[in-house]
C-alpha cells in the first residue's frame, strides 16, 4: 500500500513537471515577459520595443479588435523597423487625417489566424517554398523559409525577418519583424 502511494506520488510529481516543462515558455520580447493569458494589446504594451506599434495600434482604433477573441497571428514590427521608414513617414502616419492609411499599414501585419512558426514552415513547404498569406487588411504576403529562420516579404517586395517566433497570447500569437510591412500603395 505504502509502495503504491509512493508511486502515484512520484508518478503525479513527474506528469506535473511534463506538463509545466511541456506548456513552452513564451520568449522575452522587449526586455519583458510576455504572458501567454494576456492579450496581444496587454503584451505589447509592455515590450519596450513596440512602443511606436502600441501607439499606432491606438491612434489607428484598433485596440478593442486586437484586445478581441481572435485568433490572430500579428507580424508585430519594432520601434527599429519603423525607423527604417523615410524621415517623417510614422508622424504622418500618426495624425488622425491619415487614420484610414495608417489602419491599411496595421492591418496588413495581422492575420485572421493563430499561425505559429511551425505551421507557417509546413503551409511554405507545401507550396514549393514560398506560401501566400492573406491579411486581414487585404495585403498578400510572402512566406519563406531559409535554414529554419521565416521572412515575409510585403506587396512592394520589402523584406522582414521573423526575429522572434511564436509569442503565444491568450487571442493568437505574435511573431516580431525587422521591418515595417507596407501595402502597394
Amino acid at each position: 500500500m505504502m509502495k503504491s502511494a509512493l508511486r502515484l506520488s512520484v508518478l503525479a510529481a513527474a506528469v506535473s513537471a511534463f506538463a509545466f516543462t511541456a506548456q513552452a515558455k513564451n520568449p522575452m520580447v522587449g526586455g519583458a515577459a510576455m504572458y501567454p493569458t494576456k492579450d496581444i494589446v496587454q503584451n505589447a504594451m509592455n515590450s519596450k520595443d513596440h512602443t511606436t506599434l502600441v501607439a499606432a495600434v491606438k491612434a489607428a482604433g484598433l485596440v478593442s479588435t486586437l484586445e478581441g477573441k481572435g485568433p490572430f497571428t500579428v507580424f508585430a514590427p519594432t520601434n527599429e523597423a519603423f525607423a527604417e521608414l523615410p524621415a517623417g513617414t510614422v508622424d504622418t502616419l500618426l495624425k488622425p487625417e491619415n487614420k484610414a492609411q495608417l489602419t491599411k499599414v496595421l492591418t496588413c501585419h495581422v492575420v485572421a489566424a493563430d499561425a505559429m512558426a511551425k505551421t507557417v514552415a509546413k503551409m511554405i513547404k507545401a507550396d514549393g517554398g514560398e506560401h501566400d498569406i492573406k491579411t486581414v487588411g487585404g495585403c498578400v504576403l510572402k512566406a519563406k523559409e531559409n535554414m529554419g529562420k521565416i521572412t515575409i516579404t510585403d506587396e512592394n517586395g520589402d523584406v522582414a525577418h521573423v526575429t522572434i517566433a511564436d509569442v503565444k497570447q491568450s487571442n493568437g500569437v505574435i511573431h516580431v519583424v525587422d521591418k515595417v510591412l507596407l501595402p502597394k500603395m
